[in-house]
């Protein structure tokens, strides 16, 4: 689980181990970002799956979301704060445990510390991996073209063409303006 994503992700490769159906993925067309440095991840699609926390005396199962994405990755899904809210789970990431309510009580959920540090590796070496790829190459290349100038102050304004000043207040003797743009609709 991770409660920094604000998506639930799932590989397809993830779908393909369990059975499911590349028919059953919906279309989207929402990119998003974070995955991969500078660039957007394009989804196959979104595809609705029960989750089941607990045993045979005290579960919860929910239907959720899921990005289906067609590269890889170090887990077989990611669990985002959608999860968490729709679980209602508190995670603890010192003791490695998440805690939520259930039919029969507090359902914990937990892992090993060893366990723990073997995925950290797991993912450290994709990391590598993919840092010796010639995509990161190419990402590097178009970073260096798009990074901001060293001489150029980081807080000076430059107004874009086709701005002009408006007072703020037209009643107030400070005289405080804000620059908009000409170009826009009337909308």
């Amino acid at each position: 689980m991770d409660g920094g994503s604000g998506l639930n992700i799932m590989y397809a490769e993830t779908l393909d181990t369990m059975g499911i159906g590349r028919a059953r993925i919906r279309p989207t067309g929402a990119p998003f970002h974070g995955i991969v440095p500078r660039k957007l991840a394009m989804p196959l699609g979104q595809i609705k799956l029960p989750v089941t926390f607990g045993g045979l005396s005290n579960y919860r199962t929910e239907a959720l979301t899921f990005e289906v994405v067609g590269f890889h990755g170090t887990y077989h899904a990611i669990l985002g704060r959608p999860c968490y809210v729709k679980f209602m789970a508190i995670p603890n990431y010192t003791y490695l445990k998440l805690k939520m309510p259930g039919l029969g009580g507090v359902i914990t959920v937990g892992t090993s510390f060893q366990r723990a540090y073997e995925c950290k590796v797991e993912c450290c070496d994709h990391s590598a991996a993919i840092a010796a790829s010639e995509e990161l190459a190419d990402i590097r290349k178009e970073v260096t073209k798009e990074a901001p100038d060293p001489k150029r102050s980081t807080r000076s304004f430059e107004p874009a063409e086709g701005s002009k000043e408006v007072l703020i207040d037209p009643r107030s003797a400070e005289g405080k303006t804000v620059r908009i743009g000409t170009t826009l609709s009337s909308k």
